[in-house]
């Protein structure tokens, strides 16, 4: 039964994820695909540089409701607490690799937010912090995303957010990891080096 469980709350969790509101968001009002400039992400920064600040805000809503959404079914109708990191991780996994948009998606970070806002507002604040905090630091917002990704686990122990939460951002963080390694083996490694570049 928790198979079954596990499998259903996935797959609602990576189409949840699938959905590219970045792509139709831009493509409605600008006639554009969001991938074809910038970094060539489906993300809220590239959809705010291409289609205004108001776009932005509305795709981050959207992709933080679609980790929001299955991750707080999941922890609130699954029989397994273990089934919820678990459609975290595919929810991300949709955002990366999108079916509805040729496997071509974000970094997913906001559908890792909205996860945790769904079982800790508290550990959603800490990963926002953190995330303004390196986007000061770093300038540029996508480096950022990928460091609050990959610490945010860790970052939570500290914080003694030891439970459900903390096992969500392992999962994402794993996913976002990954998600980053690709980037960077395949044609993005100057972008991401690239200090002066928005990326």
């Amino acid at each position: 039964m928790n198979v079954l469980f596990a499998f259903a709350f996935s797959l609602f969790g990576y189409i949840s994820g699938s959905l590219p509101f970045s792509i139709w968001i831009t493509r409605l009002l600008k006639g554009v695909d969001v991938r074809d400039s910038g970094s060539g992400h489906a993300t809220t920064t590239n959809t705010i540089r291409q289609a205004g600040f108001g776009a932005g805000v509305l795709v981050l809503i959207f992709d933080l409701s679609k980790g929001f959404i299955p991750v707080w079914l999941a922890f609130h109708y699954s029989p397994a607490i273990w089934i919820t990191p678990l459609t975290a991780a595919c929810v991300v996994s949709g955002h990366c690799w999108p079916i509805f948009a040729q496997f071509r998606g974000g970094m997913g970070l906001a559908c890792a937010g909205g996860g945790l806002l769904a079982v800790s507002p508290l550990s959603f604040l800490i990963l926002v912090a953190m995330l303004i905090v390196l986007v000061l630091i770093t300038r540029h917002p996508a480096r950022a995303s990928v460091l609050v990704g990959v610490i945010s686990a860790p970052a939570l122990w500290l914080f003694g957010l030891r439970g459900i939460e903390f096992w969500i951002a392992v999962a994402a963080g794993i996913v976002i990891a990954y998600r980053f390694l690709i980037d960077w083996n395949r044609r993005y490694h100057e972008l991401w080096l690239d200090r002066n570049n928005p990326h």
